[in-house]
């Protein structure tokens, strides 16, 4: 494909309040604190800014509430090239908002779906049509399961690839697998996933890219798992490194359609994500990946 894709993600829009602290708190204690930020965040927007980042024309289908966050956030995302026309503001709810606490090179999030609640399977039918018109959908679990299942029925509907991060973790339906292109779990949620459908693996394992952190991803060919290594580099922040993976893997396959070549790509892209706080100031642009990977090539 000469030309870049035109990506639409259906997603959780959030405000991301985090908190840097040196040292997780115990159960009933209280830690000093180092620094707070405020950072425009929620799954479904950070992969549609790491996406528009990489060259993709990228449409966002959400919702925020009627409020500053609701406003602000709308407005990063028309800053970072993504289409906003099927992004919703709901009144009498508020903003999506994440607690994250960093510590210790590592960190833990507290959401409130808020408005995200709202993007209902009523709502995204209203957007049939950009979703028709994409070469590709991303999608995640920050907005009902019940309009995830809705998409994948949209996209099959007009044959369009699927690409499911099921996090935060929700049981899938065999339905709901039988559509989806790719499913993205990372090592916790693929063993959650495992645990409740015996047979997932071997069912599903074509459809499989299993994300494992320092390691790198996973994925199966001939039955067989294949590793593709994770680049060492020293994080400042993994807000968002999954996010970066995935929407580097979206924008990958609709470009070479080579999930050996879509990883490591990802894996790059992921890895200079790290190297910034925030979820979205690290996402990297294509030639900052590509740049990397020919610097790794070279070492």
């Amino acid at each position: 494909m000469g030309r870049e894709p035109i990506i639409t993600v259906i997603g959780s829009i959030n405000m991301d309040l985090v908190v840097s602290v040196d040292r997780k708190p115990n159960r009933g204690e209280t830690v000093k604190g180092e620094s707070f930020d405020t950072l425009p965040g929620g799954k479904g927007a950070n992969q549609a800014i790491a996406l528009s980042r990489l060259g993709a024309t990228v449409n966002m289908v959400g919702m925020v509430g009627d409020d500053a966050f609701g406003y602000e956030l709308k407005s990063n995302l028309e800053k970072e090239n993504v289409q906003v026309e099927a992004v919703g503001v709901t009144e009498g709810i508020s903003t999506g908002v994440a607690v994250i606490t960093i510590a210790e090179n590592d960190n833990s999030i507290a959401v409130v779906s808020g408005a995200n609640e709202k993007v209902t399977p009523a709502y995204i039918r209203e957007y049939e049509k950009i979703i028709k018109q994409s070469d590709i959908v991303l999608t995640q679990f920050e907005v009902p399961i019940s309009t995830v299942e809705e998409a994948a029925m949209i996209c099959e509907k007009h044959g369009i690839p699927i690409v499911l991060n099921p996090a935060p973790f929700e049981k899938l339906s065999d339905s709901l697998l039988d559509k989806v292109t790719y499913l993205t779990p990372n090592q916790h949620e693929y063993e959650l996933i495992k645990g409740y459908k015996r047979y997932f693996e071997n069912d599903y394992q074509s459809k499989l890219i299993i994300t494992k952190g320092e390691v790198g991803a996973v994925f199966f060919e001939n039955e067989k798992p294949q590793i593709v290594s994770a680049f060492t580099v020293q994080p400042i922040d993994t807000t968002g490194a999954g996010d970066t993976f995935n929407s580097a893997f979206t924008y990958m396959m609709t470009k070479t359609n080579n999930i050996e070549e879509a990883c490591r790509f990802s894996n790059a892209a992921a890895a200079l994500s790290v190297l910034k706080k925030g979820a979205q100031l690290g996402m990297p642009t294509k030639e900052e990946v590509n740049s990397f990977l020919s610097e790794q090539q070279s070492e």
